[in-house]
């Protein structure tokens, strides 16, 4: 597949058949996320990979939005040590680039995916905190259901020439 067909098809996937995400594809939708942009190339990410059945169930009973993390069989979650920084507060940005890297790597492998947001909603966050057991200096951005698709990917499209300023707004 290449770039612009997994870009123009990649779609917020809630619906899941029960195959599993081989350690390979899972490999590599890390290293792509891993690819990402970084400031000061800092690579403040660290990847929480979830399988286990009950602790998927927590992360859904948790999070208003992510119902579908319980059939999913993967969740991971991006997460940034804050430790790592040298530019306070771009850790969000780093951990987003590397969330849209790992969703377009997911998609290219015929994965679907959803991003359910954590940071900077505190009622979100805490929860994934407690059930992961991340430490005080680690902090979620992201919760990304995975699955193979039981709905299919399509096409939009959301261009706008509205949106577009040239030389000045």
């Amino acid at each position: 597949m290449d770039i612009f067909e997994a870009l123009f098809t990649r779609r917020s996937i809630r619906k899941y058949t029960r195959e599993d995400i081989s350690d390979e594809d899972l490999k590599l939708m890390l290293k792509a996320a891993m690819l990402a942009p970084s400031a000061s190339n800092r690579q403040p990410w660290h990847f929480v990979t979830v399988r286990d059945p009950k602790v998927r169930a927590a992360l859904a009973e948790r999070h208003p939005y992510a119902k579908m993390a319980a059939d999913a069989p993967l969740v991971i979650v991006v997460c940034a040590d804050l430790n790592e920084e040298k530019t306070p507060g771009f850790w969000v940005q780093d951990c987003a680039a590397a969330t849209q890297n790992l969703m377009l790597a997911a998609r290219a492998r015929n994965i679907g995916s959803v991003w359910c947001g954590l940071h900077p909603v505190e009622e979100r966050a805490r929860p994934v905190r407690e059930i992961l057991g991340l430490p005080a200096n680690v902090m979620p951005l992201s919760l990304i259901a995975l699955g193979h698709p039981a709905q299919p990917f399509a096409e939009a499209d959301r261009f706008r020439a509205d949106r577009i300023h040239n030389e000045r707004w």
